[in-house]
């Protein structure tokens, strides 16, 4: 077999059989039993052997095979620096709508990286548009069972879609879910609503044609499209209002309560159509087990319930002795359920009060209005503009960046607490986490392992040996 690229090893947990074979961050594995890799899928088929011959590069160039033998369900117990050795397909479309095409200047190159690759579609809920695959790929996929994926459908108009994506292959998409579907892989769907574009009826056919393609579609997630300031793209892009949103709810409902009757919703909206709508978010029963929770449907439900899940079990507490003062950051959007929960907290505290700081985001545009977009700089100033005593500052663990505890804008968590040095500042993820942070403040301290989003829905299990 050819030889691909190397897996650069980035992390051996300590304990592992690779620390037993004496690999270290920097090594390169090269091939597995004489098959070269692309990524760590074809990686962990490799290392399902119990006899394994290990082509490894160190960092001073020197090649050495490396022969051992495991038990097959035995872990390697590395961290590579990518998931894709052979490079991460990044995306050809230009659509009207993409969110990275709308970043600020001079921000962290990683946040410009447009990918679109089934991989880690696979592996990490990525969603992908198809536009680039070929048959080799849905041939892979059938080979190593690779489901389920993510699409993003957007309209199953094709001449729309083509448009939308600005790619005439995008036309082709129900010939590529055929693909999916011949292929043996189920996928989860995703529609960026667009006002005056791709709602209306357009939506009730994409509605339609994703709804008949059940068993392998398994869910169809409606979100709307974010615009940021520096949007440059000519071709205008209208946010939906109160009374859009309100129609597209309404139009949406009428499929949730048919397709109820069938056992599951199947059918999401995101949560800031309801926010913009001025109406509750669905109750838990609406989101079928929440399965496109990382892609912010049902991000508000769940939290609500994390909340009501620790109270139930934190039964009786101990009240505050003195006056407690937190601010909590927010972005605007779910600002008025964090205001609800935190009225909540003060009726079991007298001694606690929550000031709710919606923080408008100045650094990529007013209409981004979610906590996770958060900037150091815009949180810093408007907490400042704020007078009166504070004992303490939540900000939303969201706004970090993945594993580190960095803002979007690279300003650290460290640095934010050099600036309020008298307030204890702490990140909250959970309603779990806000519940304890609100009610048992001198306690609560976040120490944070790990990813900062939702990923339970991620396939890396599939590839264990490896710990990716």
């Amino acid at each position: 077999m050819s030889k691909y690229y190397p897996g650069i090893i980035l992390r051996v947990y300590p304990g592992s059989l690779a620390e037993e074979l004496e690999l270290v961050p920097g090594d390169k594995i090269l091939e597995i039993n004489g098959q070269g890799l692309r990524d760590i899928i074809d990686l962990s088929f490799a290392m399902a052997d119990e006899e394994i011959d290990m082509l490894v590069e160190h960092a001073d160039g020197e090649q050495e095979m490396i022969s051992f033998e495991k038990e097959i369900d035995e872990e390697l117990g590395v961290e590579f620096e990518s998931a894709v050795f052979d490079g991460i397909r990044n995306c050809a479309n230009h659509c009207y709508f993409c969110f990275v095409d709308m970043i600020a200047p001079n921000m962290r190159q990683s946040l410009s990286i447009k990918d679109d690759d089934y991989r880690l579609s696979f592996l990490y809920g990525n969603f992908v548009t198809m536009t680039n695959m070929g048959p080799n790929d849905f041939r892979r996929i059938k080979q190593f069972h690779l489901s389920p994926l993510f699409v993003s459908v957007q309209c199953m108009n094709p001449e729309l879609r083509a448009q939308m994506l600005r790619c005439p292959g995008a036309a082709k998409i129900a010939e590529q879910l055929d693909n999916l579907e011949a292929a043996g892989a189920d996928y989860h769907t995703q529609v960026v609503l667009c006002a005056g574009l791709n709602d209306g009826a357009e939506l009730e056919r994409t509605i339609r044609e994703v709804v008949a393609r059940r068993p392998h579609a398994l869910s169809l997630a409606i979100v709307p499209v974010g615009i940021t300031k520096y949007r440059t793209d000519p071709f205008p892009l209208h946010q939906f209002d109160a009374e859009g949103a309100a129609r597209v709810i309404d139009e949406v409902e009428k499929w949730q309560k048919k397709i109820q009757e069938e056992g599951r919703t199947f059918i999401y909206l995101g949560d800031e159509f309801y926010f913009l709508a001025g109406r509750p978010v669905p109750p838990t029963s609406f989101y079928d087990g929440f399965p496109q929770l990382d892609n912010g449907i049902g991000l508000t439900r769940n939290f609500i319930n994390d909340w009501e899940k620790e109270s139930e079990a934190h039964g009786e507490t101990a009240p505050y002795e003195a006056p407690v003062y937190l601010d909590v950051v927010t972005g605007t959007a779910v600002a008025p359920v964090m205001q609800e929960l935190a009225e909540k907290a003060e009726a079991e505290q007298p001694n606690l009060h929550v000031r709710i700081v919606p923080v408008e985001n100045k650094h990529f545009g007013t209409t981004v209005n979610v906590s996770g977009l958060l900037t150091a700089h815009d949180i810093i100033e408007q907490l400042k503009a704020l007078s009166g005593p504070r004992s303490g500052i939540l900000i939303p663990e969201p706004a970090l960046r993945s594993g580190e505890d960095i803002f979007l804008d690279d300003v650290s968590l460290t640095a934010m607490r050099e600036e309020f040095p008298a307030s204890r500042i702490e990140p909250v993820q959970t309603g779990g986490d806000y519940y304890r942070a609100l009610l048992d403040w001198p306690h609560y301290a976040k120490r944070r392992a790990g990813e900062t989003s939702y990923m339970w829905q991620s396939n890396a299990g599939y590839t264990k040996n490896i710990q990716y």
